[in-house]
């Protein structure tokens, strides 16, 4: 059983890829204990002086999807990796703004889970505090700066897959179990990068 973290921000479509392989993987059985870490890359670009995104209304609207995906992990864990796969596929694939209320509601809905209730929680504000804190902690422990971050003992590391399992289950295993094979077995590896990309 393999045990780690991975953060996550629907906007970002790297993450979309690793959550899509690690959603694949978990549906097929596969023997990872995987804690989802929300992390706001609106936060990382706040400029010195400028209020935190947690206490800024005027970016309420990117913080939304977010605490619907951290309601639904934390109220409805057998439906989260339905949801979370949803978030971003509005996102990414149908073009859809995650940012909307309706759209959130719409996604929630779908996919079995109350939108009232979830949308109660985010107003009354706990949602968003659980997720200043966990990203606030990711940050502070993991020294996270970006999505998607797989983390494992006291190895973080930033990991940018460029394919989508496209339903392979197998291409799925096999890629998250290489990436933790290197996180925890390689760390000495600190950067691998291509210089160009074959498509």
């Amino acid at each position: 059983m393999s045990t780690f973290s991975v953060a996550w921000d629907y906007r970002c479509p790297f993450a979309r890829n690793a959550h899509e392989h690690l959603i694949a993987g978990l549906r097929a059985g596969a023997q990872w204990d995987v804690t989802f870490a929300p992390f706001s890359l609106g936060q990382v670009h706040v400029a010195d002086g400028e209020p935190d995104v947690w206490d800024d209304d005027t970016k309420t609207s990117g913080l939304i999807a977010m605490e619907a995906g951290i309601v639904v992990r934390d109220t409805y864990p057998d439906r989260f990796l339905d949801v979370h796969q949803a978030f971003f596929d509005a996102r990414h694939d149908e073009g859809r703004d995650i940012r909307e209320p309706e759209v959130v509601r719409g996604v929630l809905s779908e996919h079995g889970v109350d939108a009232d209730a979830v949308w109660a929680q985010i107003e009354e504000g706990g949602p968003r505090e659980v997720f200043r804190k966990e990203h606030q902690t990711i940050v502070q422990e993991h020294k996270v700066w970006g999505v998607p971050t797989f983390m494992a003992g006291d190895a973080s590391v930033f990991v940018r897959l460029m394919t989508r399992p496209q339903g392979d289950a197998e291409l799925a295993v096999k890629t998250i179990d290489r990436v933790i094979d290197l996180v925890t077995g390689f760390p000495e590896l600190n950067e691998f990068k291509h210089t160009s990309i074959s498509r």
